[in-house]
């Protein structure tokens, strides 16, 4: 009891998988020793599952809830390439401002393509003569539930008859052109993307979070919440306010038995290298930002170094002729319960694909990620912290 209630995070545990894994997930659900006159059930919820089973879909209406000192395995078969998170689906204003969420994402099946494969063919394949990353070979198009078709193209392969008009839920269009880009060995992608483009070196999960102190206070203290006065003076990224963001490893907090455990094991911290990357070239990090803040629309700018927008809900930006959508921008706006994908590139001028050579390196130093409405800078009433962390570009 005391390991389970005591050995709380913020954020709670992540979840990383790649595409085609199934996932078991048990949660016990330990209780409260603060308030033991509440019986709360709790729940997993994975936010943006697609055509979830009701039956683990976590919402209470049309799904079970774990009663206390009671467990529940869930079971999921992961979904598409991107960024998710979960959370409990039990009044959920309330537990999300309790810490009840967690981050979770999808490695897309491109990361494990043999070393030289054409990734648009990889994709694009149809058949089931060739190898893998040739045109007769296996790829999206071969299998009848992830194909995606544009309009006139015929789907006889799949023994059908007709010719079928575009595809407008195609979850992951192929690009337009085959850019001739190849997978290497120990490169990572974002998406699907079938050119390279969404290459990364780094996994930088960060979530948003809000903390509004009286509606703990009023809670701990057996008196009902006030929702409609909910007002966040504790703006979080991965549980912490900034310096805390970037102080490496876990930090840890006392608990009532007078024991150490860590409470926030996630740092925001982002360090790229000018000769980290591929053949020494200059990293790109991959910013799987979500945010759980049940009050307040966030927004994070950066300093001196542009942003790319890859991702947004777990959706790659790119529409159904095959052309990528993504924009660089210098900040971007959250509201509670979307996700977003970025890179960061340590290289300020990339070459076209397939090389993607770097012609203009950023320069070593310090920038900031940091939220420019200037009152979530702040920690209550201290007046330096909230959402900000430091991007560091080293040699």
């Amino acid at each position: 009891m005391n390991t389970g209630v005591m050995n709380g995070n913020i954020p709670a545990p992540l979840f990383g998988f790649d595409e085609d894994d199934e996932f078991f997930l048990t949660l016990t659900n330990v209780g409260m020793i603060m308030r033991p006159d509440l019986f709360e059930t709790h729940t997993v919820h994975f936010h943006g599952y697609p055509n979830a089973s009701s039956y683990y879909d976590g919402v209470p209406d049309a799904s079970l809830a774990i009663n206390i000192g009671a467990s529940f395995t869930y079971y999921y078969l992961a979904p598409d390439a991107g960024t998710y998170f979960w959370h409990c689906h039990i009044t959920p204003p309330e537990h999300l401002q309790m810490g009840m969420v967690g981050q979770l994402f999808v490695r897309p099946r491109q990361n494990r393509l043999p070393a030289g494969t054409d990734t648009y063919l990889a994709l694009t394949g149809s058949g089931t003569t060739g190898t893998i990353g040739t045109a007769a070979g296996p790829g999206q198009q071969s299998d009848l539930r992830t194909a995606c078709y544009s309009s006139g193209e015929s789907n006889l392969r799949f023994g059908a008859t007709g010719t079928p008009t575009a595809d407008i839920l195609c979850s992951t269009p192929a690009p337009a052109a085959d850019s001739g880009f190849t997978h290497a060995a120990g490169y990572k992608y974002v998406y699907n993307d079938g050119d390279g483009s969404t290459r990364y070196d780094i996994d930088v999960p960060i979530q948003i979070h809000g903390f509004d102190p009286n509606f703990h206070f009023v809670g701990m203290t057996f008196n009902p919440e006030g929702f409609s006065d909910m007002k966040d003076k504790y703006f979080l990224l991965n549980g912490r306010s900034y310096p805390d963001t970037i102080t490496t490893g876990a930090i840890t907090t006392m608990a009532s038995d007078g024991l150490q455990r860590p409470s926030q094991p996630l740092p925001s911290l982002i360090t790229l290298s000018l000769s980290g990357g591929p053949g020494g070239t200059p990293q790109r990090a991959a910013l799987r930002i979500s945010d759980l803040d049940v009050s307040e629309y966030q927004t994070l700018a950066s300093l001196g170094m542009p942003m790319q927008l890859v991702g947004y809900n777990a959706k790659i930006l790119r529409d159904q002729a095959g052309n990528n959508l993504y924009y660089t921008t210098n900040s971007i706006t959250l509201g509670g319960g979307e996700s977003l994908d970025v890179i960061i590139d340590a290289c300020a001028v990339r070459g076209p694909a397939p090389a993607y050579t770097c012609t203009t390196p950023m320069p070593t130093g310090t920038y900031f990620l940091y939220t420019p409405n200037l009152d979530h800078l702040a920690n209550d009433a201290e007046n330096f912290g909230g959402l900000m962390t430091e991007v560091v570009i080293t040699n």
